[in-house]
């Protein structure tokens, strides 16, 4: 199975010309700005990342996500790896995963023996399933499944021995929507991205929020020392930053108010996303893409919905202009 994500510029160059600095990205939902790092000791370089570094982090990390002390976290190098490893924590049966969706979560299942079985919504989840994945809100539709809905779905099936996956990737931006505050048990992993929300997606990384147990084995799997000491620093940092934090986020909001004037002033439809990104639909959206590609303005098409494009954020003003007068362009 070959997944297309965003991000592919250097393929979007071979085939549309120019270089890197003459493209606008916009096919990814990882925020354009980059939070302010903070100034890392040079120490933290040049040691393995030691104990207390860890610990500091994952306190922040649990403080920021609001998971209850009875939680257990575990940080990894980007949830992607997470996303590999939780497959193979249990004997494979039946999964449901609710789709369409983050297309890794059904490559990793299948690569480990189980059966996938895509639903439409929680109430289409066969009784024989052992193990479901939701992300919420969901990629790229920004769909939320209520968090009454994901604790009684995850206390069902842990009465069974199985277990839910709730990717929280967008949620930093939406924390009403976050259940991170009720794991704490095996039957419930919540997994958080750092780099989306917060602009570092080259930090590479990640942390899961569950039970004793599975944070146990996730651990294990991971080996030691599995992320670096700058980015457990930067996580340290970025968690605690108050106000700074607070303005990050309202900047994100202005982005994405923007990015919704302009469909609505150059009549796109938009149907959805998160904060970090649009869903529009247009009936001819491959056709779009291809025209925006032209002007050197990388987005995200569907394979499996060829009239869905998916649109990020712009980290400037200008960007935004451009993207508007290329939609105007193309209509003309």
């Amino acid at each position: 199975m070959t997944i297309e994500h965003g991000g592919a510029l250097d393929r979007a160059i071979a085939r549309f010309g120019g270089t890197r600095a003459d493209w606008l990205d916009l096919s990814t939902g990882i925020n354009p700005e980059a939070f302010p790092l903070p100034e890392i000791a040079p120490e933290i370089w040049n040691r393995l990342p030691d104990e207390s570094l860890l610990t500091q982090a994952l306190d922040a990390a649990r403080g920021y996500y609001g998971a209850a002390d009875t939680a257990a976290i575990v940080a990894a190098p980007g949830t992607q790896a997470l996303i590999q490893i939780v497959p193979e924590l249990v004997a494979p049966g039946e999964v449901a995963i609710l789709s369409p969706t983050y297309q890794e979560h059904h490559v990793a299942f299948a690569r480990a023996g189980w059966a996938v079985v895509p639903c439409a919504d929680v109430g289409s989840v066969p009784a024989t399933a052992k193990a479901v994945v939701v992300v919420n809100p969901n990629n790229p539709d920004g769909r939320i499944v209520p968090g009454g809905e994901l604790l009684a779905l995850a206390e069902r099936l842990g009465r069974h021995g199985g277990f839910l996956v709730v990717d929280e990737a967008f949620a930093d931006a939406h924390p009403e929507v976050s259940v991170a505050g009720e794991a704490g048990y095996d039957h419930l992993i919540v997994l958080k991205s750092f780099g989306k929300f917060f602009g570092l997606a080259g930090l590479r990384l990640g942390f899961a929020i569950s039970g004793a147990e599975i944070v146990r084995k996730l651990a294990e799997r991971l080996g030691p020392w599995a992320v670096s000491g700058p980015a457990l620093a930067i996580a340290a940092h970025a968690f605690a930053s108050g106000p700074v934090l607070n303005d990050f986020r309202e900047r994100i909001a202005a982005r994405r108010d923007r990015l919704s004037a302009i469909f609505q002033r150059t009549g796109i439809e938009e149907i959805g996303g998160t904060a970090l990104f649009a869903l529009i639909r247009h009936r001819q959206a491959h056709v779009l893409h291809e025209e925006l590609c032209r002007r050197h303005i990388l987005t995200r098409k569907f394979d499996y919905e060829r009239e869905w494009l998916r649109i990020g954020l712009a980290a400037h003003e200008a960007d935004f202009n451009r993207l508007e007068q290329a939609f105007k362009d193309i209509r003309a």
